[in-house]
């Protein structure tokens, strides 16, 4: 076989260039749809509200200021929705079943429980200066799981739900006629009817009372220690007989409604679970980026994503996917039933005015930030790849002369 001489080489070295660059051109003309991609073009993503695919329902909305506003109307919390009979914590300060109480009775003349007056000192009870008038403390006694309490001469009286002072007006009433004039005092030793339960992350978890100060929600968590880790982390779970409440600690500070009075057997459980977002697309980096602060806004968001990718981004296609409950849904003016609504938020980069929307929107948990690829992206991927077969078949044939 002859070996090829230089201009031999150079023919072949240009015909496999022509074979390179029919086989491209091939490509260019199915669209470069084969090429790989991070993610959905902005078009993609619009048109895919009404496509057949879109069997959750999404829905698309675009960042301006008046969705912004009407997201700022709705409270994210759910503690305000507690039963509102509680909200005057007039319950406090209520005796009821496992609670300890001293009652005293003090008589005027003869009594039915001092024994006689030279007795009374050995006995470690008083009479008052003329004899006259004497005192006696019973027993301490728990409150039964009926609910009532025995008075020696009184019988059995119902004491749960009752102040002290209403049950000591209620001993006197069964007293009267039997002794002169009786006044009773009644205190609760123990109380363990008008306590909540403070448990999770928090510094001292136990049972805690409630007194006539009608202690909140954040009340509890201060008198508790306050939580182990930073409270824009924490969640508190308030469960209250059927009905549950969850809230950030943090948002406690920002939001007075949500801050509830607390009721007798109140359970609260606060659990650490730091927040985060992903961050998807064309952006400098696929992450998932921790809150760290009480309050994100998109603006802050982007800007720890690293922002759109300069080679790839298309910065007037900015998504952020979330799952709006239906109370936010309908102030967006979307159809909503009892179930949350996926809603697909829009920001145009190339708009002065998304800036300063971008600083008011609030990120949320679990939120996905998406940035789309720009539409000339595959057309400078094609072309990429085209240099890379091309330019080995290039640098031959040169060598080659």
């Amino acid at each position: 076989m002859k070996p090829l001489n230089k201009i031999t080489t150079l023919r072949y070295s240009h015909r496999n260039i022509s074979l390179s660059l029919a086989l491209f051109g091939a490509l260019a003309l199915s669209g470069c749809d084969a090429l790989p991609a991070s993610g959905p073009t902005e078009a993609q993503v619009l048109n895919g509200q009404t496509a057949p695919q879109n069997q959750l329902g999404f829905h698309i909305v675009t960042i301006d200021a008046s969705n912004v506003a009407a997201l700022q109307r709705v409270s994210p919390g759910t503690m305000a929705a507690l039963n509102p009979v509680y909200d005057s914590g007039a319950s406090a300060g209520t005796i009821g079943p496992g609670d300890i109480l001293s009652i005293s009775i003090f008589e005027v003349g003869n009594s039915l429980f001092a024994p006689a007056t030279g007795a009374a000192a050995a006995a470690g009870q008083s009479a008052g200066p003329s004899g006259a008038v004497s005192n006696i403390a019973l027993p301490a006694e728990q409150v039964d799981d009926q609910g009532t309490v025995t008075v020696p001469y009184a019988g059995r009286i119902t004491a749960a739900g009752l102040t002290p002072d209403r049950l000591a007006a209620r001993i006197e009433a069964a007293l009267s006629g039997q002794s002169q004039n009786p006044q009773v005092i009644v205190t609760i030793d123990k109380d363990l009817a008008n306590t909540v339960i403070v448990s999770g992350d928090i510094r001292t978890p136990g049972r805690y009372p409630l007194t006539l100060a009608h202690e909140r929600l954040l009340d509890i968590v201060a008198i508790a220690g306050g939580t182990v880790h930073p409270e824009q982390d924490v969640y508190a779970d308030l469960t209250r007989d059927d009905q549950t409440g969850k809230i950030l600690v943090s948002d406690l500070q920002n939001e007075p409604d949500q801050d509830v009075y607390l009721a007798p057997g109140d359970q609260i459980n606060l659990s650490y679970d730091p927040r985060s977002f992903s961050v998807f697309g064309a952006a400098e980096k696929v992450q998932q980026i921790d809150f760290g602060a009480p309050q994100v806004s998109l603006a802050e968001a982007l800007a720890r994503a690293g922002g759109p990718s300069n080679q790839q981004a298309d910065p007037e296609g900015v998504f952020l996917f979330r799952f709006e409950d239906p109370a936010t849904a309908r102030a967006l003016g979307l159809p909503a039933g009892s179930a949350r609504v996926p809603v697909v938020y829009r920001l145009d980069m190339l708009q002065p005015t998304s800036y300063f929307v971008a600083q008011e929107f609030p990120m949320h948990d679990q939120d996905v930030l998406y940035i789309s690829n720009a539409r000339t992206d595959k057309v400078g991927k094609f072309f990429g790849l085209i240099s890379a077969l091309v330019q080995p078949a290039a640098t031959g044939a040169y060598l080659a002369q």
